[in-house]
């Protein structure tokens, strides 16, 4: 077997399984699962007739680089969509289908990691596993950069030293961010475009958060906003993960692209070749049909809204919580140990919910998601509120 497998950590929920083995759940209650970011929203129903009217299409081997429709679809969204000039982002050149983030995200690395030298990944704490795991895999060594309330929720940047961004290959941003629904600010993702150049390394923006926000009329900037805004017409060394998950409620669909430097898109097109993870053309159709569509989007925004506004009256007055950028977590601190209350909220009150520490590394000493729990705010509007008011019951009773 490969032995890098051994280096792999058990996925957070393999971690909740084993603290939950021997808890008895409140048989009293209903279960409320806060725990999984799985959106539970109604699917479009005009995806699920796209994909009906190209079922014959499972008698064709799809390509790995997909239709020409699929990618100009694609191409015309981001470059709408994150205020990129119009013709920057080519079918051709800049779009790669992929079978969701977590897939490219995983087989990019591996892809563009030279394990022939000290390489570094650098990635948010706490962050998505996938970004560990396939650094482990590549023969590369994660390093991670603390994501602190004082700071917004995201990395400092400015305290990385020059050793760090020499050995690092790829940089990996989360925004709207997972668990901590930071968005990185524009200027921030101009600093590192810089620090890119400087010190030869990609930058790996996975965005698939990206079209859950708040306001309609600011839609949070991408890495492609800023290499729009810096003239960077051949987003050298930029790459943007995009899904149709969370914006369009079809985790099941595994539909999303990869989109950016055209130098590095050609050589992860041959790694995919070979990797054999060519998108269904039912799938496919079914994805344009989501892609040129927006009013679904909206739809799903002012659910998450609701749920937001009614969680937080509710919780604000009895937790350290706080209203994110944007996604659909809450990251609030917890008056115990997070594991611990992970453990009673279940007894007394039957919410799961994910222990903060289980989503990051501690590094010398410390574990920036300890005494934090990550709740998904992605059940129905009134499941969720009755899980509010459950963990109000339950804070009240503790303290």
């Amino acid at each position: 077997m490969n032995p890098l497998l051994e280096k792999l950590q058990p996925y957070p929920f393999e971690k909740l399984r084993v603290l939950l083995s021997d808890v008895k759940a409140n048989p009293n209650k209903t279960a409320i699962a806060l725990s999984i970011g799985e959106p539970k929203h109604e699917s479009p129903a005009f995806v699920k007739q796209a994909l009906i009217e190209h079922i014959d299409k499972l008698a064709v081997y799809p390509t790995t680089a997909g239709l020409l429709s699929l990618r100009q679809a694609m191409a015309s969204w981001v470059e709408k969509r994150f205020t990129v000039p119009d013709g920057w982002v080519t079918p051709e050149q800049h779009i790669l289908p992929v079978n969701g983030t977590r897939e490219a995200l995983f087989s990019f690395t591996q892809a563009v990691i030279d394990n022939t030298k000290d390489a570094l990944v650098v990635s948010p704490n706490p962050f998505y596993q996938i970004y560990e795991g396939a650094a482990l895999l590549a023969g590369a060594k994660p390093h991670y950069l603390p994501c602190l309330a004082e700071n917004g929720f995201n990395p400092d940047f400015d305290a990385v030293p020059s050793e760090i961004w020499q050995r690092c290959q790829i940089l990996f941003l989360c925004s709207p961010g997972n668990p901590t629904g930071a968005l990185v600010p524009v200027t921030t993702l101009k600093k590192l475009i810089q620090l890119a150049d400087t010190y030869n390394f990609i930058i790996a923006s996975d965005e698939c958060y990206s079209e859950l926000y708040f306001d309609e009329n600011s839609p949070p900037a991408g890495l492609l906003t800023a290499c729009a805004e810096l003239g960077r017409n051949d987003f050298d060394k930029c790459v943007v993960f995009h899904s149709l998950s969370k914006r369009s409620n079809l985790p099941g669909l595994r539909s999303g692209f990869v989109a950016g430097d055209a130098k590095i898109l050609k050589q992860y097109l041959l790694y995919r070749t070979y990797h054999g993870c060519a998108m269904a053309e039912h799938t496919q159709y079914a994805s344009i049909a989501a892609w040129q569509d927006e009013q679904h989007v909206i739809a799903n925004r002012a659910l998450y809204r609701a749920k937001y506004d009614a969680v937080l009256e509710i919780l604000a007055p009895v937790m350290d919580i706080q209203k994110p950028d944007g996604g659909f977590y809450l990251w609030p601190k917890t008056p115990i140990a997070d594991t611990e209350f992970t453990k009673q909220l279940l007894v007394k009150q039957n919410v799961l919910v994910v222990p903060g520490s289980y989503l990051s590394r501690e590094v010398d000493g410390f574990n920036p998601g300890a005494n934090r729990v990550r709740m998904a705010l992605v059940a129905p509007i009134d499941e969720c509120i009755e899980a509010a008011h459950r963990i109000k019951e339950f804070l009240t009773e503790y303290s």
